[in-house]
């Protein structure tokens, strides 16, 4: 009964540990529109409730160039390096697949004529060996 129960405590203990991630909140970090993105409720959105008038949102498009953080082109120029990276990284893996296809391949071909071969040789041995019995035979018959 023990045992039964300390097998269940350990696998508890590990589908919690493993579902953290499937209730973890979104990721608020997105490296493509992270400065898009707004979160909580901006000072200047409030409404007063001592006055009637509510004060119109600050839009967060861009409008030129000299308003945009540096770090973001910095970011993206990373993103699109690294994804080219990623490409050039994906073609050399199939290109290293379709070698050892090609590779395996001969492999295997050379492996069955290696199989075909021995099979042969054996059969060949064995023919020798009884060419050598029937030869001792008659040489006892003889004399």
């Amino acid at each position: 009964m023990t045992k039964n129960f300390k097998c269940l405590v350990v696998s508890l203990g590990l589908v919690l540990a493993c579902s953290t991630a499937a209730f973890a909140d979104g990721n608020a970090f997105t490296p493509l529109n992270f400065d898009d993105t707004v979160y909580g409720t901006p000072a200047n959105v409030r409404t007063s409730s001592t006055s009637n008038t509510i004060q119109a949102p600050v839009s967060t498009t861009r409008q030129s160039v000299a308003e945009e953080p540096a770090g973001n082109t910095k970011m993206q120029n990373a993103i699109i390096q690294l994804d080219n990276a990623q490409v050039d990284v994906r073609n050399e893996l199939l290109n290293y697949k379709s070698k050892y296809a090609d590779v395996d391949a001969q492999y295997k071909a050379v492996k069955a004529e290696r199989k075909a071969l021995d099979k042969q040789i054996k059969s060949i041995e064995s023919r020798l060996k009884k060419i050598d019995k029937q030869k001792e035979n008659i040489r006892k018959n003889m004399i």
